[in-house]
């Protein structure tokens, strides 16, 4: 299963997820929408018995004061009460003067509440029964509508946050395009320069010894490079090899290609260190990290490459004394696009953790860096046995 399958599944997967959060998030709403709609059917069926016996005159003084305080707390459940022969006799609804005004209102609202909720009768005598009808409250008609827009926002949310990720993905990848392009461009301009150079000098009939020699050089220098960039995207080819050996050979085609201001102090380990290792990608490993820190040290300063084994594990150092990384971007430099350089492309430390993460199932890392003094990177494998 390729990356792209991968990414399928997990947005069907996140999509599923997110519908069950939905309507579970709308279950539980409307549950608890249906727990208060039965409240507001006990407090008008109260506030029904409390405008039937508030009229009637038998009821003492004491219990009419608690009648009428009954009914003037209904404030929230907008009620209309009909009696016998459909006449409204009383009402008890937040109501726009205006819309009193209009002829038919109050008779729209009965029906209107009755298509809510069935009405409540009021047996007022022998073959005499009232009925209120009775609509929502407002925090009832909230609470229903509440999730919809819960889930409305969070909908939007997610929207903009995939359209953020999505733009944010593609400048990444552009970032990583033309910064593989330039890299392509950078590996191959110096085995072609000299190449170049090498046919001038041929054609000019002027023949050097080493000719042939240099020649081969530069051309397998090529391959390398073809080599390296075919890698990328595939699954290389790993052997086991002593770390020690593989540094050595790494550093050595540094020394040659670095200034004299800088100074390669290599601390091998005392014995073999077997590791599961491509000898070309490591290489371009050793490359980027020593190419950095001779940058940080502006061309002088002192490198050190330690190697250490500890509990099944082999660490690889790389120290410089260079200018440092500030702590907060001690996971930044490892992005495609992140380079401090005025010139740079960011790709160098990417490709880095790209090859020793996902190829070497390895990882990469700033062990340590202080502004101004040093800066240590770490490399740690798994040994193999």
């Amino acid at each position: 299963m390729n990356s792209y399958e991968v990414k399928k599944y997990v947005k069907i997967i996140l999509l599923l997820l997110a519908i069950f959060i939905g309507g579970l998030t709308l279950f539980f709403s409307q549950q608890l929408a249906q727990k208060v709609a039965k409240e507001e059917k006990k407090k008008v069926s109260t506030w029904a018995k409390a405008v039937k016996n508030s009229g009637d005159p038998e009821v003492d003084e004491a219990n009419l004061t608690f009648y009428l305080e009954l009914i003037q707390d209904n404030t929230t459940i907008p009620a209309i009460v009909v009696d016998e022969n459909g006449k409204i006799t009383q009402i008890n609804v937040n109501l726009d003067k205006k819309m009193l005004a209009k002829p038919g209102y109050l008779e729209e609202k009965r029906q209107e509440f009755e298509e809510e909720n069935e009405p409540i009768p009021i047996p007022i005598a022998d073959g005499v029964v009232h009925k209120v009808y009775y609509g929502e409250s407002s925090v009832l008609k909230q609470l229903r509508y509440y999730p919809y827009v819960v889930l409305g926002v969070v909908a939007l949310f997610i929207l903009v946050s995939y359209f953020a990720f999505s733009v944010s993905r593609r400048a990444e990848e552009n970032q990583v395009w033309v910064g593989l392009a330039k890299e392509t461009a950078h590996q191959l301009g110096t085995p072609i320069s000299s190449l170049m150079g090498w046919v001038d000098v041929i054609e000019m009939g002027e023949m050097p010894e080493n000719t042939g020699d240099e020649m081969r050089k530069d051309i397998r220098r090529l391959q390398i490079i073809t080599e390296r960039f075919s890698k990328i995207g595939s699954e290389p080819i790993l052997k086991k090899i002593d770390l020690n050996d593989a540094l050595e050979q790494a550093v050595n085609y540094m020394k040659t290609r670095s200034g004299k201001g800088v100074i390669f102090d290599v601390q091998l380990s005392d014995s073999p260190v077997f590791v599961m290792l491509n000898q070309n990608l490591f290489d371009w490993v050793i490359e980027n990290l020593t190419k950095n820190s001779i940058d940080a040290m502006e061309g002088a300063g002192k490198l050190t490459y330690t190697i250490s084994k500890k509990a099944g594990k082999i660490s690889l150092d790389v120290s410089d004394t260079g200018k440092g990384i500030p702590r907060n971007r001690h996971k930044s430099v490892f992005k495609p696009g992140y380079t401090t350089k005025r010139r740079g492309w960011g790709l160098g430390l990417s490709l880095a953790k790209r090859i020793i993460n996902d190829y070497h199932l390895g990882q990469i890392l700033v062990k340590e860096s202080v502004p101004g003094t040093n800066t240590t990177l770490r490399i740690v494998f798994n040994e193999s046995v």
